[in-house]
């Protein structure tokens, strides 16, 4: 049997996907050419995201469509707020599976290279104050991707502790309230601000951030989560360069990547049991 490719979309998996698509009917009068199937062109996003391929070298004879009709159905999923909800959907599943652990959280930030520029870049100064971008990262204490966001590469890290925590989603999966954060936010000293710490607090969250020339206080072995879910973020050759000149595109990237990641969490057996409930 041959080996499933990371684009072919599973059937549990489109079953999720597929509510959340604005629905599109076809015109009586003057219909036009019909419109390619949702699915194939999902997975030709999805091939995109993980080869980093240019749209327009799309091959034609996978059957997704051309670049560019792919290119129009993410940036009209975009603008519909289908990947946000996907995400949401998944950490739903994943509490319910007992699979998110919000005893903790962790942040980070990571630098990428934006050659066509755009909005939310800026001169790295990582990179020879070259034109970049930052991805910001928030994770449950296990590293499952809570929330993403995206900056200049000029910005310090610490302007987005409290955008990050703002950014998770209310995360159902149990009866009672939804979860939206975590008892405690890791952070190293980048995130080393009193005033961002006062501000966390009144979100009712206890900051443990990184302190002056410390290094034996022991975070950094609870805070690696992060660093490994900007690994498997940036396994996706799509994320590791900023191509999109528009910003809600790229960022429409990087909570796929987030999604997907939430879902390869969901494990075979556990999986099973968390799409019936």
């Amino acid at each position: 049997m041959a080996r499933r490719k990371p684009w072919d979309v599973e059937d549990e998996l489109w079953a999720v996907i597929e509510p959340l698509l604005p629905k599109v009917e076809r015109r009586v009068r003057h219909p036009g050419r019909k419109r390619h199937p949702d699915r194939q062109v999902f997975q030709g996003i999805l091939f995109v995201l993980h080869t980093g391929i240019a749209w327009e070298h799309l091959p034609q004879e996978l059957g997704f469509g051309s670049g560019m009709t792919c290119w129009r159905r993410l940036a009209e999923w975009t603008e519909a707020g289908v990947w946000p909800r996907l995400h949401e959907a998944l950490l739903s599943k994943l509490r319910s599976a007992d699979a998110l652990d919000f005893s903790r959280a962790a942040v980070d930030g990571s630098h990428i290279r934006a050659f066509k520029g755009g909005t939310k870049t800026g001169r790295s100064p990582v990179d020879r104050g070259r034109t970049g971008s930052k991805h910001h990262l928030i994770t449950d204490a296990t590293g499952i991707p809570l929330a993403v966001t995206l900056t200049g590469g000029n910005r310090n890290d610490v302007t987005q502790l409290i955008p990050l925590l703002q950014a998770v989603p209310p995360v159902r999966g149990k009866r009672g309230r939804p979860r939206r954060r975590p008892d405690v936010v890791l952070g190293d000293r980048g995130y080393d601000h009193d005033e961002y710490r006062r501000l966390v607090r009144a979100l009712g969250v206890k900051p443990l951030i990184g302190r002056g020339t410390e290094h034996d206080s022991g975070l950094g072995t609870q805070r690696r989560v992060v660093e490994r879910a900007f690994a498997h973020l940036h396994w996706f050759r799509r994320l590791r360069i900023r191509w999109e000149i528009r910003d809600d595109i790229h960022e429409a990237f990087l909570t796929l990547g987030c999604a997907l990641i939430c879902w390869r969490r969901l494990s075979q057996p556990v999986r099973a049991s968390a799409l019936t409930q």
